[in-house]
């Protein structure tokens, strides 16, 4: 039977963008000319130099900046709070900025008029730095002085045909038309790859989108994908790209509550699945969370914790009240918090923002505090938080989720949608009675595991979390002051019945001590009856022994006299 060819596949060249490259299955099409597309402020210029600077550094690929727009030294200072180093990138010949400078009124347009003095200009700028890649950046620019649509299309195809007879890997940026992709609408049919960038707000927080519109000749991923650019670059995440192929960690790992620990079968978590802790105000949501860390941090393990409510000083500071010193961690580079308000971004951005610190820090614990700060719509929501375990157990990460509990809302609300994605659910309670509040735990779920059905009372104190057994009596649990009181009188009660049973023992000892006397004074009697009667048997014997010497003395008498 013949082996089966191996299909071709389109060569590719890869941009360096973390993520693009995942959902594009390798970058842009190699020697071809891509259209990168969007409105101002998308970061269609960015994208486009950090393709040509990673090609320059990343994959010996030098490039030709053609800037219609920009001027070099201005491209080279807006590029340089991202670490971009484009003059010097110049000066070792790995890259050339030209701008072109394109003004109407100086354009004469004829029927024989052509870009070949763009050609031409383009052409030796790629022949002094041989480079492989370019970027023309914008094109409306360089279009804006043709008015007929029939000589803008013929040359418009005639420079992409000038790109792949020249084998350039082109980015080619275009401003968002009304009702299509570009102002021209021609770009984007003749273009190989066409990325659209989107700067969308939604509730006054603005997040960035990309999608790839078509990729001739290969596969990609077809759904929108957030993505940042911040000091670090540009990073895109390929959230929907989740499945649910992930392996499963061996181990277990330590809660850092004994008591916790013993209420699970293994005697702690199954390592790389995810816990939900959740619980109203002041339960000790975050000093749980805290003790896991606590516990991790103490067995060498990395720890990263996404903090929406409070600063990663404060939980340090408020940790120190249970006797946890995490500072010593984060000092250490064990542990690390990135704390933000959930307002500063859209849900995903908040989750393409934890997908790059994850890569970054490759933690073994993540602990998210609380899952309840992010705000959206239901259904968005669940989505954003379904990628957000699907990222964690992909990586075999051990994640921990807060939540809040509200008083008063129903129970199927309480985990924002989750609590099936979670292999162990851990509901915290206040419990009032007797004019306090009391602190309990239990376990609602925990895969794979035997666990304990109890409710549990925790105390925290300057020793730790401490779990103590709640009071199950006939009117109920007790927990708090009413168990105190309650085994305080257990305590009496149980004096009471040792004392009255001691009593009760002193007393048949003393009975006991009376009979033993008695009998021993009838033992006594029944021995001087013994040394009676064997006294009387021998009195008897001798009588009778000396009745019959002097039987034996008559008989001897009578015989001598005879």
């Amino acid at each position: 039977m013949p082996e089966p060819q191996a299909v071709p596949k389109l060569p590719k060249a890869p941009t360096g963008i973390a993520g693009f490259d995942e959902i594009t299955f390798g970058g842009l099409p190699a020697g071809r000319p891509a259209l990168i597309c969007g409105a101002a402020g998308c970061g269609k210029t960015l994208f486009a130099t950090t393709f040509l600077v990673n090609g320059a550094t990343l994959y010996g690929e030098p490039g030709v900046f053609m800037s219609f727009e920009e001027r070099a030294e201005d491209l080279a200072a807006n590029v340089a709070s991202l670490g971009y180093d484009l003059d010097g990138l110049i000066a070792a010949g790995k890259l050339a900025i030209d701008h072109v400078r394109v003004e109407r009124s100086e354009i004469e347009e004829t029927g024989e008029y052509d870009l070949e003095g763009l050609f031409i200009r383009l052409g030796f700028a790629v022949d002094s730095v041989g480079a492989k890649r370019v970027v023309l950046d914008t094109i409306e620019t360089l279009f804006s002085g043709f008015t007929d649509p029939s000589l803008l299309r013929a040359e418009l195809r005639r420079l992409f045909g000038w790109i792949k007879d020249r084998g350039l890997t082109a980015v080619i940026t275009g401003e968002r038309g009304d009702g299509q992709l570009t102002r021209q609408g021609l770009e984007e049919y003749v273009s190989d790859c066409v990325v659209l960038l989107d700067n969308r707000v939604a509730d006054q927080i603005t997040t960035r989108r990309l999608r790839v519109v078509k990729y001739r000749g290969s596969a990609h991923g077809t759904n929108e994908y957030p993505f940042l650019i911040d000091e670090g670059g540009i990073s895109v995440l390929p959230v929907t790209s989740a499945d649910l192929n992930y392996g499963v960690a061996e181990g277990v790992i330590s809660s850092g509550v004994a008591g916790l620990d013993a209420m699970l079968g293994p005697g702690g978590f199954y390592r790389g699945t995810s816990v939900l802790i959740s619980g109203e105000a002041g339960t000790g949501k975050t000093m749980l969370s805290s003790s896991l860390i606590d516990a991790a941090c103490a067995r060498g393990e990395r720890c990263l914790s996404f903090v929406f409510e409070e600063s990663g000083a404060q939980i340090c500071r408020n940790a120190r009240s249970i006797g946890l010193d995490l500072a010593r961690h984060e000092a250490s580079g064990l542990l690390r918090f990135e704390a933000a308000r959930p307002t500063l971004f859209g849900l995903e951005m908040h989750l393409a923002r934890m997908h790059r610190d994850i890569d970054r820090f490759r933690p073994d614990v993540v602990v998210i505090d609380p899952l309840s700060a992010l705000r959206g719509p239901t259904s968005e929501l669940q989505a954003t938080l379904l990628r957000m375990i699907d990222l964690l157990k992909g990586r075999g990460i051990t994640a921990v989720f807060t939540s809040l509990r509200q008083e008063g809302v129903v129970e199927a609300a309480d985990d924002l949608g989750v609590s099936s994605l979670m292999d162990t659910w851990i509901k915290l309670l206040n419990v009032e009675a007797n004019g306090e509040r009391t602190r309990t735990l239990y376990v609602i779920k925990a895969r794979g595991m035997s666990h304990s059905h109890q409710v549990r009372e925790f105390l925290m104190s300057g020793d730790g979390i401490r779990l103590v057994d709640a009071y199950m009596g006939p009117a109920g649990v007790l927990t708090g002051t009413a168990r105190l009181v309650q085994e305080a009188h257990e305590r009496a009660e149980s004096l009471r019945r040792r004392q009255e049973t001691e009593r009760r023992v002193r007393d048949a000892a003393r009975r006991r001590a009376a009979i033993e006397r008695q009998i021993a004074e009838l033992h006594a009697g029944l021995d001087a009856v013994a040394d009676e009667e064997r006294l009387l048997r021998d009195e008897d014997a001798l009588r009778e022994t000396a009745l019959a010497d002097e039987r034996d003395e008559l008989r001897a008498r009578r015989s001598r006299a005879e």
